[in-house]
């Protein structure tokens, strides 16, 4: 117990040490995965609820996505606030973020129908956004060799993206 709003998201830090969280009460929390509690303060710069969280393969950093529209990229192992400015470009809520498996990149899905791909170090967009969804895009996730993206939708779909890009081109 911590949050002050519905839990949307939760996740294993990599060595299974930790759970982060992301609530409608706009924060983001760590707990100790043995013994419940929580690590350090709620973290706090989201305006919106917070509706994914995600672990970077590395347990370094987080990623959250949120209902004002942005995603955030925190340092896990300080809970320090936000590592740079919000990553900003969906027009409507972030549902769904996801490191890459190298952590290079993160992928974000939005009910502004687009997936977006971001440069988890600089935190800028790659490319242009992927469109296709006629629907909220409530999931997203990277394969295991990191050179596809799954999708889901409020519309029924699932697709399947190539994410064999450069930085250049954005595929």
């Amino acid at each position: 117990r911590g949050h002050d709003g519905d839990v949307n998201s939760v996740a294993f830090s990599p060595d299974g040490r930790h759970v982060v969280s992301g609530s409608d009460d706009n924060t983001i929390r760590i707990w100790d995965a043995e013994t419940g509690q929580p690590v350090g303060t709620p973290w706090k710069g989201h305006t919106g609820w917070v509706f994914s969280v995600a672990f970077s393969p590395d347990g370094r950093r987080v990623v959250s996505g949120s209902a004002e529209e942005t995603i955030r990229i925190w340092d896990a192992e300080t809970g320090q606030p936000p590592v740079g400015p919000p990553l900003e470009g969906h027009t409507d809520f972030v549902r769904s973020v996801a490191f890459s498996p190298d952590g290079s990149h993160v992928v974000s899905g939005s009910d502004d129908h687009t997936i977006r791909i971001w440069d988890a170090e600089t935190g800028q967009p790659v490319g242009t956004p992927w469109e296709g969804h006629t629907g909220y895009v409530s999931s997203v996730a990277f394969s295991p060799d990191g050179t596809r993206v799954v999708s889901g939708s409020t519309d029924n779909t699932i697709r399947i993206w190539d994410a064999q890009f450069d930085e250049e081109s954005g595929h």
